[in-house]
């Protein structure tokens, strides 16, 4: 159960980090939801197979490379959720960011309760 309110919240949280970040929209608390699980999901699958493709990169980038890795997973999900738009690398950049951000302060708190 802990899961769908971890999804839930990190709806509500990509649809407050869509009021501050110009670089992309989300149609409503549905798609926003959607977005979540499906953030979820690319970052389970997905994500190790980019960092393993890119760990050279990201060693010469003394890890910095893992945000460009955020990035690109934030706009894969844009591309497999209808509602859900990345108008540029920077929106990605910076939403994938805060998004990153507002789950770990999600799950921060949900541990503690």
């Amino acid at each position: 159960m802990r899961w769908l309110a971890t999804i839930c919240l990190n709806g509500l949280a990509l649809l407050l980090i869509d009021l501050i970040v110009p670089g992309f929209r989300i149609a409503g608390i549905g798609p926003a939801v959607l977005a979540a699980f499906v953030l979820g999901l690319v970052n389970t699958f997905v994500r190790p197979v980019l960092l393993f493709l890119t760990l050279p990169l990201t060693i010469i980038t003394l890890g910095l490379f893992i945000f460009v890795v955020n990035a690109l997973t934030f706009i894969i999900t844009a591309w497999l959720v209808p509602g859900f738009h990345v108008y540029s690398f920077g929106g990605a950049f910076w939403g994938a960011l805060l998004t990153s951000t507002a789950g770990w302060l999600i799950n921060l708190f949900l541990e503690r309760g």
